[in-house]
């Protein structure tokens, strides 16, 4: 008896215990209400489509709000919806391109890439490359040419507009390239030691001198262009001065006109071709253009045109001032006065000085009698 009255004692104890443990538990009522079915009435939201918009999402799945997202990483295939005027201003994010050099992304991207992967890597190697080989060029061979006495008749070489409209360019260039450079390379090379402050208004300044310096740069680069075109056209003895190399490795200078066919390739490589780039791309940097969308792409694109065609141009004109000065006697002095003596352009022009001799061309071109007195010139090396 005693034995049953505990058995009956036990099962009781444990069904009080399961009973109490179902009724301090919340989901187990939520799971035994759910297990009698949907209230009377209910209807269950449908299914979300791919293609519903984010008003349709919010329906059938409230808080899902990737039709949206979606139509921003998109808006440059379709454009979004907005009530702000302007070019651009529904693409959030630009389509996927591919650009040299980069992944295939979304075209910020593929520019930022560019920069980061050519422009700045290899425009910089380029640019310090060719400054050692002429740092390396000079300590080898010196300076070109001869010393020449000052005597006899004195061969006026660039006329006052001529010189000033060189200057001119000249010094537009120079302020142009400090500034670009500095833009390019100053994170890497000035920023760790001057401070993001001082860099930060050295950096603001030059952009503004680069983009008011441009359009000057741009009309005396046309103006150079026309004045020296007729002279820098290509002749048969171009022809013999490429395969002789200038002299470059036998120390004789090869015979030329006015212009031999080195200083014709800086010309038309440099300040025709890179030149007219640079400039064109610039002015649509500048927005200067008339009538262009300037969009983000167009740009990007300018601002790629626009670098590489600046550091290939920046190295020939480094060539160029290297010969213009140290590089070789005489030739400073030359666009600084104008004038040089008769045994220079015999030297480093023949052909030019035997058509001068022939009466060809005038030994005074600008109107203006030649120094009566021998003009210093001195030995740039």
């Amino acid at each position: 008896m005693k034995k049953a009255f505990s058995r009956w004692l036990a099962v009781g104890l444990l069904t009080f215990a399961s009973t109490w443990a179902q009724a301090q538990s919340p989901a187990a009522a939520v799971a035994a209400d759910a297990s009698k079915g949907p209230p009377a009435g209910f209807v269950a939201p449908a299914e979300p489509k791919p293609d519903e918009n984010n008003a349709a999402r919010s329906k059938s799945q409230p808080g899902n709000n990737a039709p949206f997202w979606r139509g921003v990483r998109h808006s440059g295939e379709v454009a979004g919806i907005t009530n702000v005027q302007g070019t651009e201003t529904g693409t959030l994010i630009q389509k996927f391109e591919k650009y040299p050099g980069s992944d295939y992304t979304t075209a910020g991207e593929a520019w930022r890439q560019v920069r980061n992967r050519v422009i700045i890597p290899y425009g910089g190697s380029l640019m310090l490359i060719v400054l050692v080989a002429m740092g390396i060029f000079y300590a080898a061979r010196g300076a070109v040419g001869h010393e020449h006495p000052e005597g006899g008749r004195r061969i006026e070489r660039f006329t006052p507009f001529e010189r000033a409209a060189h200057w001119l360019n000249a010094i537009a260039f120079v302020l142009l390239g400090l500034s670009g450079i500095v833009m390019a390379f100053g994170k890497f090379l000035l920023l760790p030691w001057m401070g993001h402050t001082l860099f930060g208004l050295i950096t603001y300044g030059l952009k503004t001198l680069h983009n008011f310096v441009g359009p000057l740069f741009a009309v005396s680069l046309l103006v150079i262009i026309i004045t020296f075109l007729k002279d820098n056209l290509p002749r048969a003895a171009d022809w013999v001065w490429i395969k002789k190399a200038g002299g470059l490795f036998s120390g004789k200078e090869v015979p030329s006109h006015r212009f031999n066919a080195g200083e014709k390739g800086v010309f038309w490589a440099g300040a025709l071709v890179l030149g007219v780039t640079v400039v064109a791309s610039g002015l649509v940097l500048d927005h200067l253009i008339p009538d262009m969308l300037y969009t983000r792409g167009q740009m990007q694109v300018a601002h790629m045109f626009h670098a590489i065609a600046a550091v290939l141009m920046l190295c020939i004109i480094f060539g160029h001032i290297y010969l213009g000065t140290i590089g070789m006697r005489g030739a400073y002095s030359a666009m600084r006065t104008g004038y040089v003596s008769e045994g220079w352009a015999q030297e480093h022009h023949e052909l030019w000085y035997d058509d001068i001799k022939a009466g060809k061309i005038p030994a005074q071109r600008s109107g203006k009698p030649a120094p009566a007195k021998p003009m210093p010139q001195t030995r740039e090396a």
